[in-house]
């Protein structure tokens, strides 16, 4: 546990499929390979493998056989369905001898190496994808290596070998790029991407600052609060000296959590749509239902959690200089040392943060949220250390903070798994169990506050207190708020909670959303289809882009499509077609390829997901979610494209006005 922010840290960049591959991507490759492909017979073909092997290192053969470091040609599991290896031999015998390293004989090339495998077909001769697998040594160290290949079949029935697991599809990438759509001259010029799509920075800085008061009144911060202000009052030569360090002590607090957010930055000018990955990657939300898990069961008292005891020992040693350096070596020890309390409101204020629009700096902004609300009390006690006296007593209340932390720590742990859920569809968390959890969650909390359950190292309730009855009241009315959630009746919506819990037809219910009054979208996920409908019905076009896990989405959903005025224009007026971003099934191995941006930038389209994230950049270029579009049959732009417009009368209008260009449209 000591060192969860190391571990927190790595599991963020592996759960990134772009991350993992530019990581690949820096590992030096000592293997040069060609690929080429000789017909033997109808559906018979010798593929080539060629490889030059830098100087000093050697490559295993194939010819170690069932040994786990021989050198493998893996298909892809479609080209596996389509041929079959039938032997696979080298161009030349192996040298061997006794490798000192793996402390056995080898089997192995130097200088080069060519791989022969004879495969035959099944059936017609297609493309082939895969991978060849090699171990490669030197003198100090061993390493697979695997480089990807494609063997493209023509009308003739050859095939062309290339380096690459995907290729560059032309047709592929003009089903991506749309050119009859026009960014530049729509037929009405209404509605706009504009900051109503954006979530509000200055709303995340005031979480943020509501993050760190709760921070304060935690057991790792609050009783340092006299201890830090009365050391600077009184280690100071005069009093105007003390403030100066304390103000500066609160200074540098502030600017170590905004530092924190620094990394993101430079990740989102590499990748810009990096933020929506993080959001909507599975395993990075089933990280964070763990990581939230243990912080809960920290909160509970089972254990604590600590960042390594070097790291503060090293920090405090270089605290002890009583210069400007000294006092930000004090800010960052506090930083280290109660990390077991504001580590997981700060990871709630991540996860948050990159899971709305705005990415790096709204992060920035719920960071600088944090280290205000954090900071400002060293200043504040420092000018004003009468106040300090006013401070409650350290004591049992602050091991209850905890505890109630706890739970809500609990409470947001089920929220990313259901992200996780929803982006899968792995049907465990539909929205009735989400709410059934987080009652079971509520009552608990509510009965520890009235002091009927305790942990084993909590002191008995003699007496409720004002603040803990208003909480405990607090907690019982929105558990009581959320008992509807889990009924089949008009008053399942609870709108305070649209967007947070899974959508309105991912129910117990069956897919009954429509029944409920919400709009559902004609066609999901299929374009081609929603252009075929919209043409034999002789309507426009709402395009829909959305997420699985999107906040924003499902709050349109469910307050602003439901709205009768909206839902009539949605459901009589156009064809609503929803292409989910996020969707990580992947398409047909068919149907997979490598997309080149006119800036000359590749991008594999693997799912369902990159498909439509991809298409939304190109065509609209907008990477958040929702966005809406109003195109016509023939895909002309019907009125500038907008994102999330909470205003039900403003949606309404752009949705007339889009009907209005519409009519222009079929005038001409």
């Amino acid at each position: 546990m000591k060192n969860l922010l190391t571990l927190i840290a790595a599991l963020f960049l592996l759960a990134q499929p772009k991350a993992r591959a530019q990581e690949a991507d820096s590992i030096p490759k000592h293997l040069k390979w060609e690929f080429k492909a000789e017909k033997k017979g109808e559906k018979e073909f010798v593929l080539h493998f060629t490889a030059k092997i830098d100087a000093g290192w050697k490559i295993l053969s194939v010819a170690m056989g069932d040994d786990e470091l021989n050198t493998r040609i893996v298909f892809d599991s479609l080209a596996a369905t389509r041929a079959k290896i039938v032997s696979l031999t080298e161009a030349t015998a192996p040298q061997e001898g006794y490798d000192s390293l793996l402390e056995s004989s080898v089997k192995y090339h130097l200088d080069e190496v060519e791989i022969l495998a004879t495969i035959r077909f099944n059936d017609s001769v297609k493309d082939l994808r895969g991978m060849v697998s090699a171990y490669i040594a030197n003198t100090t160290e061993v390493y697979q290596e695997d480089n990807l290949f494609t063997f493209s079949a023509d009308a003739a029935g050859n095939l062309t070998g290339e380096q690459g697991g995907l290729k560059a599809n032309a047709d592929a990438a003009a089903s991506l790029k749309r050119e009859k759509i026009d960014m530049k001259n729509p037929v009405m010029r209404v509605g706009g991407i504009g900051t109503e799509g954006q979530t509000n920075p200055w709303f995340i800085f005031l979480l943020g600052f509501l993050g760190g008061l709760v921070a304060l009144v935690t057991p790792c911060v609050f009783p340092m609060i006299p201890l830090t202000v009365s050391f600077f009052t009184k280690s100071a030569q005069d009093k105007k000296k003390g403030i100066f360090n304390a103000t500066m002590y609160g200074f540098f607090i502030f600017l170590i959590y905004v530092l924190f957010s620094v990394p993101f930055h430079v990740a989102g000018l590499a990748e810009p749509e990096i933020f929506n990955n993080i959001s909507t990657n599975v395993w990075l939300n089933v990280i964070f239902f763990a990581i939230f898990l243990v912080f809960a069961l920290s909160f509970f008292g089972l254990f604590e959690i600590t960042l390594p005891s070097g790291l503060a020992s090293k920090a405090d040693s270089k605290a002890n200089k009583g210069t400007l350096v000294g006092i930000f070596f004090m800010a960052l020890t506090l930083v280290v040392v109660s990390f077991s309390c504001t580590g997981p409101i700060l990871g709630s204020l991540l996860a948050g943060s990159l899971n709305s629009d705005g990415g790096a700096w709204l992060l920035t902004a719920g960071m600088a949220g944090f280290g205000v609300s954090l900071a400002l009390p060293f200043a504040l006690f420092a000018l004003f250390p009468n106040w300090l006296s006013s401070l409650p007593k350290s004591g049992g209340w602050l091991t209850s903070v905890k505890v109630v932390l706890g739970f809500v720590e609990l409470a947001l742990a089920v929220k990313f798994l259901s992200n996780a859920d929803l982006v899968t569809h792995w049907g465990i968390l539909d929205r009735e169990t989400f709410f059934l959890i987080w009652i079971i969650i509520g009552i608990l909390t509510t009965l520890y506050l009235f002091g009927l359950i305790r942990f084993p190292h909590d002191s008995p309730v003699k007496k409720l207190g004002p603040v803990r009855i208003i909480f405990g009241l607090l907690f019982g009315l929105f558990t009581l708020y959320l008992i509807p959630g889990i009924t089949n009746t008009k008053y399942a919506r609870l709108k305070l909670m649209s967007g947070f819990a899974p959508p309105m037809s991912y129910s117990w219910y069956g897919n009954t959303a429509h029944e409920r009054g919400s709009v559902e979208p004609d066609v999901i996920n299929d374009y081609d289809k929603a252009l075929q409908m919209a043409k034999e019905k002789g309507k426009p076009i709402l395009i829909d882009f959305t997420g699985w896990a999107c906040v924003n989405c499902r709050n349109m959903e469910e307050n602003v499509w439901t709205d009768p005025e909206v839902h009539d224009l949605i459901k009589d007026k156009y064809i609503l077609v929803s292409l989910y971003t996020d969707d990580r099934k992947k398409l047909p191995e068919d149907q997979q390829f490598k997309y080149v941006s006119p800036e000359g930038k590749p991008k594999n389209i693997v799912t369902i997901g990159d498909k439509f994230a991809t298409m939304q950049t190109v065509n609209f270029t907008n990477q958040s979610q929702p966005l809406y579009a109003l195109i016509t049959p023939d895909e002309q732009l019907l009125t500038w494209p907008v994102a999330y417009t909470p205003d039900i009368q403003t949606y309404a209008d752009w949705l007339r006005a889009g009907l209005e260009g519409w009519e222009k449209v079929k005038k001409k």
